[in-house]
């Protein structure tokens, strides 16, 4: 194990997915009982041009979109852990999630870069109308299947980027920033499988940072990383942060 990365006291970078998530109850996605590997049908509710051109999945999503577990959730020690970090030195956060735990853990909004949008907001596919999910789940509940925009009648949407959706070039800009200036580069709880955001890890190592994978599974950039840590993650998280903060 190589420990010389943990005296760096420059900037940090962090890039998490959904693996960093599911000690709050939110269950991943490729994993052995993640959401797409026990149905393959939620897939489709992620793709964009699916969600377009198909209404009977649309109210499949909106109806998916109530029945998150997100709602219900609480930050974990690991959104904790990352909380405390950012309280000491420079951290920036490239969150994958859309679940906004990072910043109720405490780290600051200015400092998460939400680079696959969050599901908080909802967003018509024509115009600049927006609202809030709570206030398109009350249509939901009031009998609308698949709430249309009042204002030109065109599709919602929650505010996140779907398979095939053009990602939002300010947020990518905003991450490469995050990737480029880090000393350290820690990717949590991805597969690392998903692009732009897992190239992230090859900008950082590129620009000279150290990168350190915390995931239970192989992934892609395993071979680009310092060290790789197979711990679980609510455990495996606070510990680097002790040791960082320690130098």
């Amino acid at each position: 194990m190589t420990t010389g990365w943990r005296q760096r006291t420059g900037p940090i970078g962090v890039l998490t997915g959904a693996g960093i998530s599911t000690d709050s109850g939110i269950p991943d996605f490729r994993g052995p009982r993640g959401v797409w590997t026990k149905d393959p049908i939620a897939e489709l509710l992620s793709t964009y041009q699916n969600y377009v051109a198909d209404p009977e999945l649309r109210q499949q999503a909106w109806l998916a979109r109530r029945d998150n577990p997100a709602w219900q959730a609480e930050p974990n020690d690991a959104h904790r852990a990352l909380a405390r970090l950012a309280r000491a030195r420079t951290v920036g956060i490239i969150t994958q999630n859309i679940d906004r735990l990072h910043q109720r853990a405490g780290s600051p909004q200015e400092s998460v870069v939400e680079i696959h949008g969050n599901m908080f907001d909802v967003v018509c596919i024509e115009c600049d109308y927006t609202t809030t999910m709570a206030g398109a789940l009350e249509r939901v509940a009031a009998g609308e299947a698949d709430p249309s925009c009042p204002g030109c009648g065109g599709i919602l949407k929650a505010a996140t980027i779907m398979f095939g959706q053009q990602m939002d070039a300010e947020t990518v800009w905003a991450a490469r920033e995050i990737a480029l200036s880090s000393d350290i580069f820690l990717a949590i709880g991805s597969s690392l499988q998903v692009e732009p955001a897992a190239s992230m890890c090859a900008l950082a190592v590129e620009a000279g940072a150290d990168l350190i994978v915390v995931n239970a599974e192989p992934t892609p950039y395993d071979p680009w990383a310092t060290e790789v840590v197979r711990d679980p993650i609510g455990t495996a998280v606070p510990q680097l942060v002790d040791e960082i903060l320690a130098g």
